[in-house]
């Protein structure tokens, strides 16, 4: 049986949930870093590049929950700084992400040729005030860096981005020649928040601008473990547009004879998050929830599994 891994966005908050929830499954019994395919969409292309390399979930955990320890030091030591001028940091605007949200929901509702809308996120994104490019692949860490920033994982691996300004998708995977660094950069690089990549004279952006989890790119599998942080805020029809796009992926990889088990937050997760899935501050928090969760589920995983 061949098992296929699939790992949705959703931001630094994704990616601590995430390696909460496969760690918590492991500990049942239930190792997704053994998926024969493991493919990523933005958080989840980190997480799951770290996973092929051969990163054990627990520890990608167990450093994110610890920033909860740093995060009180640092405060009972910090003062705020007296007067202005050089002694006050100075800091970028936060970013309007009022327009992104509007193409988003309007690629998702299929009024336009997503295509299209695409195109227009692309120069949204290219237009942006954000971070250089390197500073951006630098803030991953060690993690992408040296012999491996340049390497491909050997456990059958890819991730997603979209061309920035043809707005085609693209699956970055071993064949396409292009370093793990760029290639996770690109599918992370959030519109707006973070620059578009440069790969081999082209800009692409956060592979999320089709799909949250662009899961039907798994068909061909006869398990298919998809993990989506399908979240839709206030808004009932947004919430319902993110559910129909999860649900024709779905509905793809089982017409093509897979069986696909789907893991959402459950509500203690979705608690833990809040509102903004940008916010690294409650990383600890949606870390803590995935392991809780993923003990939960393991045992009735399990078997699906094998």
């Amino acid at each position: 049986m061949s098992r296929a891994l699939v790992l949705g966005g959703g931001g630094p908050v994704g990616i601590a949930w995430e390696a909460g929830l496969i760690a918590g499954l492991a500990e049942g019994g239930v190792d997704l870093a053994e998926a024969d395919f493991i493919m990523g969409t933005s958080a989840g292309s980190f997480v799951g590049s770290q996973l092929a390399m051969g990163r054990k979930a627990s520890e990608m955990a167990a450093a994110i929950v610890a920033e909860a320890e740093r995060q009180r030091s640092v405060a009972q030591i910090a003062t705020p700084p007296a007067g202005g001028g050089a002694d006050r940091e100075e800091r970028r605007p936060a970013p309007n992400l009022a327009p992104l949200m509007r193409m988003m929901q309007e690629a998702a509702a299929g009024t336009r040729d997503p295509k299209e809308v695409r195109k227009e996120i692309g120069a949204f994104a290219l237009g942006a005030n954000t971070v250089d490019e390197a500073t951006f692949i630098k803030s991953f860490g060690r993690q992408l860096s040296g012999e491996q920033a340049e390497g491909w994982p050997a456990k059958p691996y890819a991730c997603t981005a979209v061309d920035a300004e043809s707005g085609e998708f693209v699956v970055w995977d071993n064949d396409s020649k292009v370093g793990l660094a760029r290639a996770v950069a690109s599918s992370c690089s959030v519109p707006g928040v973070y620059p578009p990549i440069t790969i081999d004279g082209r800009r692409y952006i956060d592979g999320g601008m089709r799909s949250g989890t662009n899961a039907d790119v798994a068909k061909g599998h006869d398990l298919v473990v998809l993990v989506a942080l399908r979240i839709g805020g206030p808004d009932p029809a947004q919430a319902e547009r993110q559910k129909q796009v999860l649900d024709r992926e779905v509905k793809a990889l089982t017409d093509a004879g897979a069986k696909v088990e789907v893991i959402t937050p459950d509500p203690a997760s979705q608690a833990a998050f809040g509102a903004n899935l940008m916010d690294a501050r409650v990383r600890p928090a949606a870390a803590k929830a995935g392991l809780a969760q993923g003990r939960a589920l393991a045992a009735q995983l399990k078997a699906a599994w094998g």
